[in-house]
């Protein structure tokens, strides 16, 4: 049951107009932007900090990300059987004791192994908790323009990384703390955007007096029960492990130790990664929605062998910046069309949890590449950590094709 959380769209001319959808992409917005300069933060003091080697931060950063698996799944059944928007704002006023932790942290110069984990580990709660919530929430503002609403909030989420990569990337030069101190104002400001959004009951109030363990169960049932979100899950999952975590754990040390780079190069390089994702996203937008975006899908994932293939030859560092702009538009292009399939594709009384099993494809599964490729580059060294990917993105594109429906599948938006 939809409850007044939406804002008769129905009555609109377009999902920009609705102020629910508005404040869900400020709210979208401001957490995006904190958890893109988490992304380098975290990395980065470990790296060029803390000056660990590849095996060792590839182990950290899957022990912090693999509790967010089951934390996700959490979510998503909270996400189904309360106010979503309610859990959110939740989550986004508890979150800036975090950074201001490491703040301390630091002023006491106690920064060490312990303590950078222990915030790493609590920003990955953090984004594990909220993205079903998140993603659940964006079902009822966007109405029936479910691949238009997709597209706008992964568009306008890639935006705010690249400002949120800028301001990350001062840490050599303006120190710790002013960075942290704007991770946290980031994100009290999406728990303001959070409170503009209407409250809304439940997706269905059929599992309100289950157990938590039971909503899982169910969830995971639905998500196995529904071929084209199942197939696009797993093609999802396999590709992250390699290729997100390529770009968690390969890419930062490539920066540092193939282009001897430091903090400033690393998010210049992310910004332009994202901000070649975000631009796919807005050429995406344009012809919303796609009769068949199984097959742009699949195909994307084919293409991507071109681009890890240049940076794997060790390239002039102009071309390094040609094949991240190229890697950033196809993972925009990959990421909207998984999403907006599963998110299309969903029962609404499973979303919260389908999305929640969806997120764990897209970054629950990083952490086990962070810690494979971490290992790989240690011991065949740094470029070689993306050969797998080339492979991987080959054997899921023909699985994709003479395996599965997802390369049949065609959206409900043009029946």
């Amino acid at each position: 049951m939809l409850s007044s959380g939406v804002e008769d769209l129905a009555d609109e001319t377009s999902i920009w107009r609705s102020r629910g959808f508005q404040a869900y992409l400020g709210s979208t917005a401001f957490s995006g932007m904190a958890l893109a300069m988490q992304q380098l933060l975290f990395s980065w003091i470990l790296i060029g900090i803390l000056e660990l080697p590849a095996d060792q931060v590839g182990l950290i950063q899957g022990l912090i990300g693999i509790p967010g698996i089951f934390l996700m799944l959490m979510g998503g059944a909270k996400a189904d059987s309360r106010d979503a928007r309610r859990l959110l704002l939740q989550i986004y006023l508890l979150a800036p004791v975090l950074p201001i932790f490491l703040v301390a942290i630091e002023q006491w110069q106690w920064l060490g192994v312990a303590s950078v984990t222990i915030w790493g580990f609590g920003m990955s709660v953090v984004q594990s908790y909220s993205m079903p919530a998140q993603q659940a929430i964006l079902n009822r503002v966007s109405g029936s323009a479910v691949q238009e609403g997709v597209t706008a909030a992964t568009a306008i989420g890639f935006i705010v990384q690249v400002i949120g990569l800028a301001l990350a990337g001062q840490i050599d030069r303006v120190g710790i703390t002013p960075v942290l101190v704007m991770q946290a104002s980031t994100l009290l400001l999406a728990a303001v955007m959070t409170l503009r959004i209407a409250p809304m009951e439940a997706a269905s109030s059929s599992h309100t007096n289950k157990s938590s363990l039971v909503d899982i169960r169910d969830g995971l049932r639905a998500t196995y029960q529904n071929p084209v979100v199942f197939d696009s899950l797993i093609i999802t999952f396999v590709s992250s492990i390699f290729n997100a975590g390529s770009f968690v754990t390969a890419f930062p040390f490539i920066v540092k130790r193939v282009y001897d780079g430091d903090a400033l190069m690393l998010a210049i390089l992310m910004a332009i990664f994202f901000a070649g994702a975000a631009l796919s996203n807005m050429l995406l937008l344009r012809f919303m929605p796609l009769k068949f975006p199984g097959k742009v899908f699949l195909v994307m994932q084919l293409s991507r062998v071109f681009v890890v293939f240049l940076m794997w030859i060790e390239p002039e560092f102009w071309l390094l910046v040609v094949a991240t702009i190229g890697w950033g538009l196809n993972m925009g292009v990959t990421t909207n069309l998984a999403r907006g399939i599963v998110q299309e594709s969903a029962e609404s009384e499973y979303t919260g949890r389908v999305m929640a099993v969806f997120s764990i494809g897209m970054v629950g599964s990083a952490p086990i590449g962070a810690i494979l490729l971490g290992w790989v580059i240690e011991r065949f060294g740094t470029l070689n950590a993306l050969v797998p990917a080339m492979f991987v993105s080959v054997a899921l594109f023909i699985y994709g094709v003479y395996f599965t429906r997802v390369w049949t599948y065609r959206s409900k938006a043009t029946l």
